[in-house]
Parts: C-alpha cells; structure tokens; sequence
C-alpha cells in the first residue's frame, strides 16, 4: 500500500508533518520539469537556485529515512510535465493512493485537483502548514466591506497573534505603523553591512540546465551562488540579519542607492516563498530582537508588518481574485516592454541601476520594484500583462500568489483599486529625494520640456491629464489634480507633446 506524495519547488519545509517520521508505505516524489521553467521565462538564478535547493531537499530526507523519487531536468525518463511524470510513477511503484500540499498558484492548484479527480486511485490534498492565514481568510474579513485595506487586515493578525501587543491589548509603542519613521534617504552611513550569506558553486548545475535547453536571462552567477541552499542556511541567513542590519532597516528601507544594492533588507523573501522558512519563526525572531533591546520598534514593526501584514494579505488578494486578475487592464495600457528591460542599457539612471541589480541579482527591493520600475512602467503605459510576465520571471522570490498582486494591483493599478488605493507613480522629486540615482544622470531631474529633460515628469502630468475621468474623483488624489487644474493649457500640451515623443522613442531613452 504505497502513497505517492508529490512536493512542489516550493514546498521545501523539513518541519511539515509529512516528515515527522519515515513511513515506508510513502515514496515523496520532487521533479525538474520544462512545465514549470517554461510558462515564463525566467531569471537564471530562480531555475539554479529552486533546482539547487529541490536536490538539497531530497537528499536530506534520504538520509533521515525517508523513500525519495528525484527527476533531474535531464533524467531520460522525464517526461517534462506534473501528469505525465506522475502517471509513470503511480505505475511503476502500483501506488495506492495520491497526495500533495496545497500549492499557491491557481494554475497549479487546478492542474493537480483535475489530476487527482481523475485518478482510479484516492488523490487528496494537505495543507501546506506554512501562512498564517487561510486561503479566503482575507476574503471573509472584508466580505461586508467596499474597500479592501491592507492596514485592516494586518491590526487583526497582530491582535489576533500577539505580536507586538502590550498586556492592555494596545500596539506597543501605541500605535500600529511606523511607516513615517520609515523613509528616510541613505546619506552613505551608517554603512552597508557586509553580505553575510554563503557561497556555492552550482556550474555543473547550470551546465545541466543549459544542456537540457531550458531558456533563461540574467546573470546566472552560478560559481559564487549566494541564495540559500537548505533550511539550515536560511535560518542562519535570518539569524544574521536580525544581528546586521534589522536594526537600521526601518530607518532606511524605502531608501535607494548606487552604491550599496541590498542595504538594510534581508534578502529572505526566497527561502520564505520555497518555505525554508515559516513566517512565524520570522515574525517572532524579529519581535524578540526588540523586545531584548537590540532592534528600534520602528524597525521591528516595519519589517514584521512585510510578513505578518503584506506577505498575507496579497495572498488573500490573489486568491479572491483568480482566475481572471492576470488579464486585469483598468487603464486599457497595451505599450510593449521596450527591450532595455533585459539589458539594463538606458540612459535613465534610475532605471539602469534597479534592472541592471535585477538582471544581476535576480532581487531588487520594494521600493525599486514599486516606485523605479514599475512607476514608469505605468506612466509610460506598458502593457500590464507583460509587466507581470517580467517581474514572474526576474526575481527569485516571486511566485504569482505574491507577485501578480504586487504587480497588478499595486505596481500597476491595473485592477482599478482593488489593492491599491491610488496609483502609486511619481515624478523625479520623489526619485531624488529617495536616492542618490538623479546625480550624474543623462536627464535633468528638474526639467519637463526638451529631450534632456526627465522622462518621468512629463509622463507623471500627463497620466493624470488622460485619466481624469478614472482618477480625479479619488480623495487620495486631490491635490495632483488641483496642481494640474492651476497649469496652463499651453504647458499641459507641451508636457503632453513630450509624453507622446517619450513613448514614441522608448527604446532610445
């Protein structure tokens, strides 16, 4: 009577409860598979460093005791999808019975409950013993509510968890967001800590994947790899982080620099997202640092409402809202990613040094992602379906439960407000008041007519001047529109001359 239990590329969690004892009648099944690199294309460090991590993976529960499958992306008896190669080993080990962790991405979460369904053998689905929250959880809470908000959601975790509570039910500190402690410019001190993860060398990892044909972009890095291999790596990854920088994290995460292209920030987003580690050991090793003295409340907060907040929120976004979110187009935008966005070759500064670090990295951090690349993305208006395929594929730590929402709905307001209360755009000033990218730039931050001006500030007035219909009625907004209603017809066409001349050149900016 055997089960075969089939874990996902993102389901590397030690401490499931699968995994509490070996059991002879279960044979867990890991597999590289062209499905799964290949319905985006992707950064060559996500494929090295899931494929890295899978075969870490299964080779721990070998030694614990455990019966392990492993097909490699070159095994001659893959046959390169989920079914196929499930089918052929529900057969070859005459398997009893089928189950898998819940997956977080509807595309799979809906291949494999057709899968099971069909099955002559039981199929059935466990929990993945990772979030928070459940599925629809978010969805449940605002049910009675017009207006999803993110600050809602993330006040009833903390209450409901007990983090960051005083004894009297209150925030510590008495109030629940730090965020306008959070957003200052990094002046150069205090200084960038050194990078304090690891490093591996996967080439003939890399040799393999190239030999199979799996198509890439990026910088694959693959002899000096740094993202984490295993659990052990990652907790320790964590442990250091709390120790190097979580205590000037607050003041600086919103802050952007040439000179230093991980700052303050964790890097953790991938060992979270492949579930190396659980958010709760995150949350409660971040609370703990302040509550000992080492970490300001505004940082602990900060990053805690990330995980605690965002992390779960979006994922209660996404799943309310799929299928259909992908396709979302409120502002009907349809221009195609000009073909910088895999070079990094532009003479936008800003835009160089944030896909140029993710072309490199395969990581940038919110803020670049949010308020450099995806700011002009919506001001220029790249089509936001191709948007979402970019960020899917170039960063290591986006799987669509978290990224399409990001991308859709935050980065690119496409799905008319459904996440974001506003557009989240901006002209150069917030760009130069936050970096140091505008020094030394091609473009003149301060100018808005002319071929050396900033292409960011005569997109910014004239997206507002098009989507006046969509937009204006909107409280968060009022003050843009009274500042475009005092301008001068004479100057809004002329910025909007410009706009056309930037859209129409997008590929020489």
């Amino acid at each position: 009577m055997t089960t075969l239990r089939l874990i996902l590329g993102d389901q590397l969690n030690p401490e499931h409860s699968w995994f509490s004892a070996p059991d002879d009648n279960a044979v867990y099944v890991l597999m590289e598979v062209r499905q799964e690199t290949d319905y985006v294309l992707h950064h060559a460090q996500k494929i090295i460093a899931i494929f890295a991590a899978m075969r870490d993976f299964a080779r721990q529960l070998q030694l614990e005791g455990h019966r392990v499958h492993y097909l490699a992306i070159d095994d001659p008896a893959n046959r390169q999808s989920l079914p196929a190669n499930l089918d052929a080993l529900i057969a070859e080990y005459s398997a009893s019975a089928f189950a898998y962790q819940a997956p977080d991405e509807w595309r799979l979460d809906q291949q494999l409950a057709d899968y099971a369904k069909q099955l002559a053998i039981p199929g059935r689905m466990v929990d993945s013993e990772h979030f928070y929250s459940r599925r629809d959880e978010a969805a449940q809470l605002f049910a009675e509510r017009k207006q999803w908000l993110m600050e809602h959601f993330y006040r009833q975790m903390r209450i409901r968890h007990g983090v960051l509570m005083s004894p009297n039910g209150k925030p510590l500190g008495g109030q629940w967001n730090f965020d306008h402690d959070n957003r200052k410019p990094w002046p150069g001190l205090p200084r960038e800590p050194a990078d304090w993860r690891g490093e591996h060398d996967h080439s003939a990892l890399w040799e393999s994947i190239q030999q199979a044909g799996v198509a890439s972009f990026g910088e694959p890095n693959a002899q000096r790899f740094r993202w984490p291999l295993n659990r052990a790596e990652a907790v320790q990854q964590l442990d250091d982080f709390i120790a190097e920088a979580l205590p000037n994290f607050g003041d600086f995460e919103d802050a952007m620099s040439h000179r230093a292209w991980r700052l303050f920030h964790s890097l953790l987003s991938f060992a979270l997202n492949t579930k190396m580690l659980n958010p709760h050991e995150v949350v409660a090793k971040a609370a703990a640092a302040h509550e000992s003295g080492r970490v300001p409340l505004a940082a602990a907060e900060g990053f805690i409402r990330q995980i605690l907040g965002w992390r779960e929120y979006v994922r209660g976004v996404y799943w309310a809202n799929m299928p259909g979110y992908e396709t979302q187009n409120f502002f009907d935008h349809h221009q195609p990613l000009p073909s910088w966005f895999w070079t990094g070759e532009t003479k936008m500064r800003c835009l160089a040094h944030a896909i140029g670090q993710s072309l490199e990295h395969a990581y940038a951090h919110h803020i670049q992602r949010l308020m450099v690349i995806g700011n002009f993305a919506l001001l220029a208006g790249l089509n936001p379906a191709a948007v979402h395929g970019w960020y899917l594929g170039v960063y290591i730590d986006a799987f669509e439960w978290v990224e399409l929402p990001n991308t859709v709905g935050m980065s690119q307001f496409a799905d008319g407000g459904k996440l974001a209360t506003k557009p989240y755009v901006s002209s150069a000033a917030y760009l130069d008041r936050m970096s140091d990218y505008c020094k030394g730039c091609h473009y003149d931050k301060k100018a808005r007519l002319g071929e050396r001006a900033c292409p960011f500030n005569a997109l910014y007035w004239d997206f507002f001047a098009r989507n006046g219909e969509r937009l204006a009625a909107n409280p968060r907004l009022g003050m843009v529109y009274r500042q475009l209603a005092k301008m001068s017809q004479e100057a809004l066409d002329a910025a909007q001359g410009r706009a056309d001349e930037i859209r129409t050149g997008i590929e020489g900016l």
